[in-house]
């Protein structure tokens, strides 16, 4: 279903993404975020689906609905590289800050940060080039707002 779109991805030089395309991989990126505990709990869905609702000013159904096609897109995805690099070709740094307080909000939103969600949150953040005292201040701004 995504084989175009993962064909884009994995060539040497892939062209930036389209705002759909973006929308797809950043959500995707969610999704691989979310599973990488073993535990992709409803919290975490539910979370998924209000950090696209309101970064692409979507009705619920629809943000469910791109979750949905997150899912599928991560389930067949390669690696977590490609993805990152798309989205950081795509978005500029100050919106990528943005990007890394969506991921730590998912990572929040089931009440236990996994080890192994750190790990690749740290490394999605060095791919995205944000810092680590970026992404620490991105991950208590989430804390305060909850």
């Amino acid at each position: 279903m995504f084989a175009d779109f993962l064909k884009r991805l994995t060539q040497p030089d892939p062209a930036p993404l389209a705002d759909d395309d973006a929308r797809l991989a950043l959500t995707a990126l969610l999704v691989r975020l979310a599973r990488t505990d073993n535990d992709y709990s409803p919290a975490e869905r539910n979370q998924i689906d209000r950090v696209i609702a309101d970064r692409y000013a979507l009705q619920p159904k629809a943000a469910a609905t791109l979750r949905e096609s997150g899912e599928a897109l991560e389930a067949e995805a390669p690696d977590t590289v490609r993805f990152t690099r798309a989205i950081k070709d795509a978005i500029p740094y100050d919106q990528r800050l943005g990007v890394i307080e969506a991921l730590w909000s998912v990572v929040l939103a089931d009440g236990n940060r996994a080890d192994e969600e750190d790990a690749l949150l740290r490394l999605v953040s060095k791919l995205l080039g944000i810092s680590d005292p970026d992404s620490a201040m991105a991950r208590q701004r989430v804390e305060a707002r909850r």
